[in-house]
């Protein structure tokens, strides 16, 4: 090689070496396409040595080519040094570098930026922007979202609140930026306010209380009292997050920025010509919807329920609860009783779809008639008789026997016992009907006057000694009574002290009273012989016999008085 040749190379490259120390690997730089095959692009970036970039990084998805001779494109200088002294390019780490740059300058302007939600990670979503970046579960929307998988593929404006190109560390928001545009559309949305406005709004919340609609930047409460005319029991069976609906605004307060909403107000008013609709003795059909310890509300239509007390629900049957008779979501049907536009009320009844049997019972069972039942009920008082569904018969303590004493009904029956009685009283009002066994046997105090008269002797047991006195059983059922007084002509203090239970003795008998079913008698009379001329008086006198002895006594100790004796 000769001198001029070596010098000519050794200038060349000593020109390359100076340009290719003036290129930066990490530069981006523009350059020219030169050429391309299925691998490669030729880029010219204004040197004498090209650069190759990999043809991918030119291509669509679908494999097209998006560039062509003589296109001016931004590369990446990867190497100065590659293979057969060509540089090394890269049109997608350039790309990427220019995004940081946008990315960078968007974060230092506070400008947002667009991307597409790509996938669900932990703590948040993926976000691209041109590189993956980070939306945290918090910063999705104004609201906890619940489902974020639904938001995959979406397209959002976000506002970068973390960047870090060193790291490569990207953290948007998209919740500030609703809340900036919230913020814009409370201002206007507080100045058209008005009550008794009707607004378009966004069911934003549901609470088992009502539902909150956004307005518009500021939320109003639609309590679930305000939604229908009608029951509801959670504003989701009208309501799901998202529906878009027309309310009236009921109360507005400026200062605390309070909005109260009302759905039913904008629709009519079932309760107008309520009683029209539903006049006295009608009969109407209606759901149950409801049941209380007093009755079950039955709703006749959207926004009108009445309620059929537990006390009109049958006319025979006793209901301690409403449940025994209807359930919640029948149909039933029942006679309008009472309405109350005012108040919103209306009255039902159940029981009088049916005649009342307490109307025919004085026809079915005149006051005499013999009947039989089983016992449905033993009280201290008496027992309960059943002669059919739901009519019940009382026989008093009282109406059991003539002569027994019977301290309690259990001492004679048991329930699911069968029994035959007398019609004695029937209280239709009052729905009561009064029985008798005694009176189905004739009365044996109408002998009893006869066979004790007054003044005659009896001779008897004595079967209980008490504090005032002593009884005497006369013959079965019957019993005498002696009072203190007259057990001894002395005063006695104790009877206990006088007779004894089982000692035989003898009296005399000063009253008979056969209302009362009681017999006195006296021991003192037996051998008094003054007692003995009062008790002829008594038994004389035809009229009555009312006076005691005792008063005939008192008679006789005055006139004596008189007389000075």
């Amino acid at each position: 090689m000769s001198d001029q040749t070596t010098t000519h190379t050794e200038s060349f490259a000593a020109l390359f070496e100076a340009q290719t120390a003036a290129l930066k690997e990490g530069e981006v730089v523009k350059g020219t396409v030169l050429s391309f095959d299925a691998d490669y692009v030729m880029v010219d970036i204004g040197f004498k040595s090209e650069g190759l970039v990999p043809a991918w990084e030119f291509m669509a998805e679908d494999g097209t080519l998006l560039v062509k001779k003589g296109d001016q494109v931004d590369v990446l200088i990867e190497d100065v040094e590659g293979e057969e002294g060509r540089l090394v390019l890269s049109k997608e780490k350039a790309d990427r570098l220019k995004i940081w740059d946008q990315i960078s300058d968007a974060y230092e302007s506070d400008r947002s930026v667009i991307g597409t939600i790509v996938s669900r990670v932990k703590g948040g979503l993926s976000v691209d922007i041109g590189v993956k970046a980070f939306l945290p579960g918090s910063q999705v929307d104004l609201r906890p979202v619940r489902n974020l998988e639904k938001m995959l593929g979406e397209k959002y404006d976000f506002k970068i609140i973390k960047f870090n190109k060193r790291r490569g560390n990207i953290v948007l928001s998209r919740r500030a930026l609703l809340e900036n545009e919230r913020q814009k559309m409370r201002s206007t949305t507080l100045e058209t306010l008005n009550e008794g406005q009707i607004v378009d709004g966004v069911i934003k919340n549901l609470t088992d209380y009502g539902a909150f609609i956004d307005l518009g930047g500021i939320d109003g409460l639609l309590h679930v009292t305000d939604m229908s005319w009608g029951r509801i029991n959670h504003p989701n069976e009208l309501f799901q997050v998202g529906d878009e609906i027309k309310v009236k605004i009921l109360k507005f307060d400026s200062e605390t920025e309070r909005v109260s909403l009302g759905l039913k107000q904008i629709q009519p008013d079932p309760w107008v010509d309520a009683a029209m609709r539903y006049p006295l003795g009608r009969r109407i059909q209606g759901k149950v919807v409801s049941l209380t310890d007093y009755g079950a509300f039955v709703e006749l239509e959207a926004g009108i329920e009445g309620l059929i007390h537990v006390s009109e629900m049958s006319w025979t049957k006793r209901i301690k609860h409403p449940s025994k008779m209807v359930s919640i979501g029948d149909t039933v049907e029942a006679v309008v009783l009472d309405v109350d536009e005012s108040n919103r009320k209306i009255s039902l009844g159940m029981k009088q779809i049916e005649p009342n049997p307490w109307s025919v019972i004085e026809a079915k069972y005149p006051i005499g008639t013999r009947v039989k039942g089983s016992i449905r009920n033993v009280t201290n008082f008496g027992v309960f008789v059943g002669l059919e569904e739901g009519i019940d018969g009382l026989i008093h303590v009282s109406d059991i026997s003539w002569t027994e004493q019977i301290k309690h009904p259990s001492e004679k029956f048991e329930k699911g016992q069968e029994v035959e009685a007398i019609v004695l009283k029937i209280d239709k009002e009052n729905e009561k009907f009064s029985l008798g066994i005694k009176q189905m046997e004739v009365n044996p105090w109408d002998d009893l006057v006869k066979k004790y008269k007054v003044g005659s002797e009896v001779k008897g047991e004595i079967s209980n000694v008490t504090d005032f006195g002593a009884f005497i059983k006369l013959e079965d059922g019957i019993e005498g009574l002696i009072y203190s007084s007259e057990l001894s002509a002395e005063s006695v203090s104790k009877p206990a002290d006088v007779v004894k239970v089982g000692e035989t003795v003898t009296a005399l008998v000063t009253k008979v009273d056969p209302v009362e079913q009681k017999i006195s008698l006296s021991i003192r009379a037996v051998t008094d012989r003054e007692a003995r001329d009062a008790l002829k008086q008594i038994a004389s006198q035809s009229r009555s016999q009312t006076s005691t002895l005792g008063d005939l006594l008192a008679k006789a100790g005055a006139a004596k008085k008189e007389k000075g004796e």
